[in-house]
């Protein structure tokens, strides 16, 4: 499914399930717990999903963790997906579904507190982070970020830095960190998850094509999941990278426009031209050379 500027967006059964955890979230729904795995999930596989579950739980909620096990189910016990390939979807869509924001980074300083007992002499040094202003007004719903973000770009201040401060060497900075990890209720409204539930469902979506139109290439979509790590200047590169690489190589031949025998070695190839740089000079260069290679019609 297309949208505008042909940014492919969640079919419509994704995006459903997607709201409807996100409304069981934001009512507070969570009269049953956490959810149970898949009935025909490998056994060998439990400890995965049930570490994803405690992991999402704690990140956000049991809905969200049910929007996980959701979204699993398309592939368990699906024709095709073994159970190596099984595995990397379940482990890559928790790692990708608890992105890293300056919420995430709260809650897991204030771990460290909770860990230590609350002495403050156990506590750890403080972690300074640096995130971009725009993935920080990314934050706000888009009723309030989309007008601020509008002014940031009229500044050329949207890829400013932020340095953040997390610490927990005082009792004001424990409330703080508390105060900053309480708003993961808030998280399920921002423009950030707004943006990463699309791009979940994007990826999901590309291995069910590949499942379908070249097999053998299944495993090297799942696995660019791990080009999008951390916050800031990487995660925004990570992000536009995956998606020349989705658009100009794995689109292509799962449309039957790009005729590519070798998807996965073109991903690999594609991969290993990446350099840190925002116009990604490099990537599009050797993806361009991978397609003058295919021969034409």
């Amino acid at each position: 499914m297309t949208g505008p500027g042909g940014i492919a967006v969640p079919d419509d059964d994704g995006l459903l399930a997607s709201l409807r955890y996100l409304f069981a979230d934001i009512i507070g729904d969570e009269d049953d717990g956490p959810p149970l795995l898949p009935d025909a999930c490998p056994e060998h596989l439990g400890p995965v999903v049930s570490d994803a579950i405690q992991l999402l739980t704690t990140y956000q909620s049991a809905s969200y963790a049910s929007l996980y096990i959701d979204r699993l189910k398309r592939f368990v016990g699906r024709r095709g997906v073994d159970d190596t390939l099984l595995a990397d979807i379940a482990r890559l869509m928790a790692q990708r579904m608890a992105y890293e924001d300056a919420i995430r980074i709260a809650q897991l300083k204030l771990g460290e507190v909770n860990e230590a007992g609350g002495a403050l002499a156990a506590r750890s040094a403080d972690d300074v982070k640096k995130f971009r202003l725009d993935e920080l007004i990314d934050a706000l719903p888009a009723i309030v970020a989309d007008p601020v973000l509008g002014a940031l770009d009229r500044l050329g201040w949207l890829r400013k830095n932020v340095s953040i401060r997390f610490s927990a060497n005082n009792r004001f900075s424990v409330r703080r960190l508390r105060i900053e990890a309480g708003l993961k209720r808030w998280r399920l409204f921002s423009v950030r998850y707004a943006k990463e539930r699309i791009w979940v469902e994007r990826w999901l979506h590309m291995i069910d094509r590949s499942l379908t139109k070249q097999p053998a290439a299944a495993m090297a979509i799942i696995e660019t999941a791990t080009m999008i790590q951390g916050y800031g200047d990487p995660y925004r590169q990570g992000i536009a990278d995956w998606h020349v690489i989705i658009d100009a190589l794995a689109k292509p031949v799962f449309d039957g426009t790009l005729a590519l025998p070798d998807l996965a070695g073109a991903i690999a190839e594609a991969r290993a031209a990446i350099m840190p740089d925002p116009r990604q000079s490099s990537l599009k260069r050797k993806i361009a050379e991978i397609r003058a290679r295919v021969p034409q019609a």
